[in-house]
């Protein structure tokens, strides 16, 4: 997907993205739209940067930041309700091409003279686009291709300068374009998977009208950014909650690659993690790789505040809570620090607002550990600076740079696993017992789904432990065991999911091993169920 490793690109930082990449950037104004990050997202995939910024952003801002184009997202508004969303008209003198979707679209018809209203028959899914003018926008889309359509409102009329590039039998006015002032709109969403000849439309967009160069990749993103981290650290020391995951492990390779020694490590064992896996992350990272590990061993501290408790929401309270405590003394016990390492990644950084701003440096200071638990705020008197190298990147990117460091592909294909861990895939109370069973039957499961080469095609496989027992046949003796969950599912980014469609003697043959080789489990089921409206975890 996005970042290649044979070309080299300007990065960004926290503090240094409008400088260094203000040349090669796609600026996404957004609306409200679910699929803003999306856009992004395809915009990275032509090997261009983007940023997804406010709505409210000022021309000024934008003129600054000088982008080579942007995006003016959908939206659930309409353009002629009271208080919707509106960017600054100065936006659509400054010179830069512009693309509007759906509502951006429609707002740019508006702001320019044109006219919005309720259609008569909205159009919904998937529509057949057939092209007026196959230049510039549509260059290499075929005639009739399929495009996603969400919206209720049409272009009725258009402003002076603006030409018809498309149409649908419901809407007439499907995409149209001011040619001189490189002022462009579709109706449809050409970033949704759905719309066939969206990121032909999306590179048309990137490379012939804002003339962009494929400069994102990932070496210059590690040269960059490692040169960046020495920058800002300078001499002083960094620590870094290791999960094990692929985001906090890359993060580990980066920092360790840039600052070495003053990096520390420091791995906190909850006791919920899988069967073999903290033993196996030390080793990588000691034996393997050179990078030293502070490994803090606080199983029983963790079991001890879940003992009793049922309520998922207080697991991972207690847990949270539990964890924050842990790191507070360990960091008093290893520093002082001046730096706390997180794995942000760009959708927290759409999305949360969990940071401060020192008010003497200016710096993001952390309120939240955010790397190992995602839930909880550090004390407020443990204040460190952030370094966050990974902020400008999602999850797909995050991959290519840790395979491009060196980080082995068990890491880097490594299926997401909540903070909480096993704690939160056993329903009802945690024991020690209960682990156990669920350790043994989740091996299982992974140990199958890798013989059969398809882990990477899943974008989660695990199992749940349920707190009920049902009635067994076992040796012509009757059991009353708990039955294991078997849940395979199958994602692009895990906001939606559906469930693997798996062959049936797969299933067979981890239910057959997880009945005869786990003691306490008797049955096995398969959850079916899509997100939504389930969730991808249980609890």
């Amino acid at each position: 997907m996005t970042l290649q490793t044979e070309q080299s690109f300007q990065t960004s930082s926290e503090t240094s993205s409008v400088g260094q990449l203000n040349r090669q950037m796609i600026v996404i104004l957004d609306f409200g739209s679910q699929y803003s990050e999306l856009i992004a997202r395809r915009i990275r995939e032509t090997q261009v940067y983007s940023e997804v910024l406010s709505y409210r952003t000022t021309a000024e801002q934008l003129r600054q930041l000088n982008p080579k184009g942007i995006i003016l997202s959908g939206g659930p508004s309409s353009v002629y309700d009271e208080g919707a969303p509106r960017c600054e008209p100065a936006i659509w003198e400054l010179g830069i091409p512009i693309l509007g979707v759906c509502y951006g679209m429609q707002l740019m018809v508006q702001h320019l003279g044109g006219g919005v209203e309720r259609a008569e028959r909205g159009e919904y899914g998937k529509a057949s686009l057939y092209i007026d003018d196959p230049t510039d926008l549509f260059t290499n889309v075929d005639n009739g291709t399929v495009m996603w359509m969400s919206h209720g409102d049409s272009v009725t009329s258009l402003p002076d300068g603006f030409e018809l590039l498309a149409h649908t039998e419901n809407t007439p006015c499907a995409a149209i374009a001011h040619h001189d002032r490189k002022l462009y709109g579709v109706q449809f969403h050409p970033e949704v998977v759905h719309s066939l000849g969206g990121q032909a439309l999306i590179r048309n967009f990137v490379y012939h009208i804002c003339e962009c160069q494929p400069t994102w990749t990932t070496a210059a993103f590690v040269e960059e950014t490692v040169r960046e981290i020495r920058a800002k650290v300078g001499d002083k020391r960094v620590l870094l909650a290791l999960s094990g995951g692929v985001d906090s492990s890359t993060l580990a390779f980066l920092l360790y690659r840039a600052i070495e020694e003053q990096l520390t490590c420091v791995f906190i064992d909850q006791g919920f993690m899988r069967k073999g896996e903290p033993e196996r992350l030390l080793k990588l990272f000691q034996e393997q790789f050179h990078i030293p590990v502070e490994y803090v061993d606080a199983r029983d501290r963790f079991l001890a505040q879940i003992v009793g408790v049922i309520d998922p929401e207080e697991k991972r309270k207690r847990i949270g809570h539990e964890f924050i405590r842990v790191f507070e003394e360990e960091s008093k016990r290893l520093g002082p620090f001046d730096y706390l390492a997180q794995g942000t990644l760009y959708p927290d950084v759409i999305e949360s607002a969990d940071t401060n701003v020192d008010p003497q440096t200016g710096e993001r200071v952390a309120v939240k550990i955010k790397s190992h638990h995602n839930v909880g705020g550090l004390p407020k008197d443990l204040r460190f600076k952030l370094v966050e190298p990974l902020r400008k990147l999602f999850k797909d990117e995050v991959r290519r740079v840790g395979r491009s460091i060196g980080l082995p592909e068990e890491i880097v294909q490594r299926h997401p696993f909540p903070g909480p861990g096993l704690a939160i895939r056993i329903l009802g109370e945690v024991t020690v017992d209960r682990l156990d069973i669920l350790r043994d039957a989740d091996l299982i499961v992974r140990q199958e789904i890798n013989r059969r080469g398809i882990y990477n095609e899943l974008w989660q496989a695990f199992a749940v432990l349920l707190p009920i027992r049902s009635v067994g046949v076992m040796g012509d003796q009757r059991t009353y065991a708990f039955p294991i969950v078997l849940r395979l599912i199958t994602s692009e980014d895990g906001m939606t999911a559906d469930w693997a469609k798996v062959p049936y003697d797969l299933l067979e043959t981890i239910s057959n091993r997880i009945v005869n080789e786990v003691r306490g489990v008797n049955r096995v089921v398969y959850d079916i169920t899509s997100k939504p409206p389930g969730t991808i975890e249980w609890e």
